[in-house]
C-alpha cells in the first residue's frame, strides 16, 4: 500500500509553529514527512489570520500550493490555522481548491479526514471555537535541533481593541505545569539546549488554574532539567510582571537576561484607545525596575504606529520615548484595520501613507540606537549558541538574540565547531543588528 508523502507550510507566529509540529507528529506513523512540497501527495498550509498582510500571505500560499495539484504530485490540499478559524466556511466558498479545512482546535481529526478523502473523496470542514482545548502532544521539531519553542498557555483575555486573537484562540488557559515540564524533559533528551517559552501573555501563566501567577515557579522547575542551557521568556505584558518573576530572572543562571515587553505605544491616550491595561508611567517604572534589578538585561518591544487617533503629538511622544529609554530591540508595525475589532470602526483612521512614514521614522531611529549599542559590545566576550557555518563564518546567537528576529553573531574559528555547541566569542566589529568576532579558542577545548 502506498505511503503518502505529507508536506507542511507553516505561516505566522511561533505558537502556530508549535501547532504545525504537533500536526506533523500525529501524522508521522501513517505518512512520510517531506520538506519538498513538490514531492508531497498531501500539502498542509497552517495559516495566520492576525493582520491584513498575514492574511494575504496565507491566501497567496494556499493558491500557490493549489497549483501543485496540476504541476506536481499533490492530490489533497489542507488549510488549517487562524485564517480558517477566523473565516470558516466562507473561505472554502471563496477557495474551492481547499479539500480539507480545520480550525485551531480540531487538529486531532486530521488523519480521520484524510482517510475519508482518500477512500471516499469526501471533503471535510471542521472549525470549532473552544475556550478549553489546548493543543498538546508529541512534536516533530521544525527549528534547529538545539532550539525549541514550548507553549505554556493558549488564548488571551486582554481583548485589545485592535486584536482578533481572543475571538480566534479563545480565553486564556494555562497548561498544567507537569505537562510542560515533561515536554521540556523530552525536548532536552532530544538535544534541545535553548527552550523558548511562549503564550499570548506568558506572565499570566498559572493564574487561571492555580489561582496565582506561577511563571517564576515554572522557570525554577525547568532550570532543574539536565541539558537545558538557556531558558528564554517571550510576550510578557509589562503590567503583569511581578517581583518574584523579576527575582527569578535575575537569579536563575539558566534564564537568559532577555525579556520581550509588547507595549505597543507609550501615549496614555493611545493606550486607552487600544484597550491596554497599563499607562505610560507604569511602563516606564517597569522598564527602570527591570534594568535596576536584572544585570545586563536586554529588553525588546513591539510598537504600533498609525493607530486611530494618533496625531503628531502622540507620535512625537512615542519617538521621544524610543530616544530616551533606548530599548535594545524594537519592532514597529503599521496599524492594521481588522474587521470584527472595536478599533476598525473608530473615528480618525490614519492614512496608509502616514502610517508608512511613521513606521520608517521609528525604525531609522532604532537603527541608530542599535548601531550605537552594538558598538559598545566590541571587545566583550559572549557565550554563543552555534547554528551553522556559511563557508567563511560560523554564525549563532548570544543571549540577546531570538531566532530569526534579533540578528546573529558571525565569527571565525580555525577549529571546527559543531552546530549546537556553545562557545565564547570575542566581538571585534558590528553592524546595526549583527555582531562579528572570533572564537576564544580555549572555550573549544
Amino acid at each position: 500500500m502506498k505511503k503518502y508523502k505529507v508536506g507542511m507550510v507553516s505561516l505566522g507566529c511561533d505558537k502556530n509553529r508549535v501547532d504545525s509540529e504537533i500536526i506533523l507528529a500525529s501524522m508521522n506513523k501513517e505518512y512520510e514527512i517531506t520538506n519538498n512540497a513538490k514531492e508531497a501527495d498531501i500539502i498542509i498550509v497552517n495559516t495566520c489570520g492576525f493582520i491584513e498582510t498575514a492574511k494575504q500571505e496565507s491566501i497567496d500560499t494556499i493558491l500557490e500550493m493549489a497549483k501543485y495539484k496540476k504541476d506536481y504530485n499533490c492530490t489533497l490540499l489542507i488549510a488549517t490555522g487562524c485564517l480558517t478559524q477566523r473565516y470558516g466556511k466562507d473561505l472554502t466558498e471563496l477557495m474551492p481548491e481547499i479539500d480539507i479545512m480545520l480550525g485551531v482546535n480540531d487538529y486531532k481529526k486530521i488523519n480521520e479526514f484524510i482517510n475519508d478523502y482518500i477512500n471516499n473523496e469526501k471533503k471535510s470542514i471542521e472549525v470549532n471555537y473552544s475556550d478549553e482545548n489546548i493543543n498538546e502532544g508529541e512534536r516533530i521539531l521544525t527549528t534547529d535541533s538545539h532550539t525549541a519553542y514550548i507553549r505554556i498557555a493558549e488564548g488571551c483575555n486582554n481583548f485589545c481593541t485592535y486584536c482578533i486573537i481572543p475571538k480566534i484562540r479563545g480565553k486564556f488557559r494555562s497548561r498544567e505545569m507537569d505537562n510542560i515540564i515533561n515536554e521540556a524533559k523530552s525536548l532536552s533528551d532530544r538535544g534541545v539546549k535553548e527552550l523558548i517559552l511562549i503564550a499570548q501573555d506568558t506572565t499570566l501563566y498559572g493564574s487561571d488554574i492555580y489561582g496565582e501567577k506561577r511563571l517564576h515557579i515554572l522557570l525554577k522547575e525547568l532550570a532543574k532539567i539536565d541539558g537545558l542551557e538557556w531558558i528564554r521568556v517571550l510576550y510578557c505584558y509589562p503590567e503583569e510582571i511581578y517581583d518574584e518573576l523579576i527575582d527569578e530572572i535575575s537569579q536563575n543562571p539558566k534564564v537568559v537576561k532577555y525579556l520581550d515587553l509588547p507595549i505597543q505605544h507609550i501615549s496614555n491616550k493611545i493606550l486607552k484607545l487600544m484597550g491596554r491595561k497599563t499607562t505610560k508611567e507604569d511602563i516606564i517604572k517597569k522598564i527602570i525596575s527591570l534594568r535596576d534589578r536584572v544585570k545586563n538585561i536586554t529588553l525588546r518591544t513591539t510598537l504600533i504606529v498609525g493607530f486611530p487617533g494618533e496625531n503628531e503629538e502622540e507620535f512625537t511622544e512615542l519617538k521621544n520615548f524610543v530616544k530616551e529609554y533606548r530599548l535594545e530591540k524594537v519592532g514597529v508595525f503599521k496599524y492594521s484595520r481588522e474587521e470584527g475589532t472595536p478599533a476598525a470602526i473608530m473615528e480618525n483612521q490614519i492614512e496608509e501613507e502616514t502610517k508608512a512614514f511613521r513606521e520608517k521614522e521609528i525604525m531609522l531611529l532604532q537603527k541608530e540606537i542599535s548601531q550605537e549599542k552594538n558598538a559598545l559590545k566590541i571587545n566583550n566576550v559572549y557565550d554563543i549558541l552555534v547554528e551553522g557555518y556559511d563557508g567563511e563564518y560560523y554564525y549563532g546567537r548570544n543571549y540577546e538574540m531570538v531566532p530569526d528576529i534579533d540578528g546573529n553573531v558571525f565569527f571565525k574559528s580555525s577549529i571546527e565547531i559543531s552546530k549546537g555547541t556553545i562557545v565564547k566569542v570575542k566581538i571585534n566589529d558590528c553592524t546595526e543588528y549583527d555582531l562579528i568576532g572570533v572564537v576564544a579558542y580555549e572555550s573549544c577545548q
